[in-house]
């Protein structure tokens, strides 16, 4: 069982939610759900589809990204506090990455689905966190 309490404090760390107040927080902890991997598992697959988001709460895991020519690379590593997936929360589209854990990780999870009830409820929430969605869209430009 989620500790509301400690996923709000989680997420007041997370820069997508940094917009929101107490109470938006809160709500949107009540969505969220835990999931453990052990070391060496993929958390999601690139080319298939996404469940949703995820934020790190202890372990460590890696995106690798593979190349038409099956290639890969490490494209980011993601420790406690970290997250991923945010794409996921807007659209069913497919993964860009593989996720793949480095050490037993544990993990909560937003579905879309519960992701876009609350936005539904709450339109300044969807504004705040669209406006950070939009922040990082344009700083991951400006870096290409």
């Amino acid at each position: 069982m989620v500790d509301i309490k400690q996923t709000v404090q989680m997420l007041s760390k997370v820069p997508l939610f940094g917009g929101l107040k107490s109470r938006q927080l809160e709500r949107l902890a009540k969505c969220f759900v835990e999931r453990s991997y052990g070391a060496g598992e993929a958390i999601v697959t690139q080319g298939k589809g996404g469940e949703g988001f995820f934020i790190l709460v202890s372990g460590g895991a890696e995106a690798i990204r593979t190349r038409a020519d099956g290639s890969q690379q490490v494209v980011n590593s993601f420790g406690p506090a970290d997250y991923f997936g945010e794409l996921a929360l807007l659209d069913d589209g497919l993964r860009t990455a593989s996720v793949v854990t480095k050490e037993p990780t544990q993990c909560l999870v937003l579905t879309r689905w519960d992701f876009l009830a609350v936005l539904k409820e709450d339109a300044e929430t969807a504004v705040a966190i669209l406006q950070e969605v939009a922040r990082r869209f344009r700083i991951a430009l400006d870096a290409l």
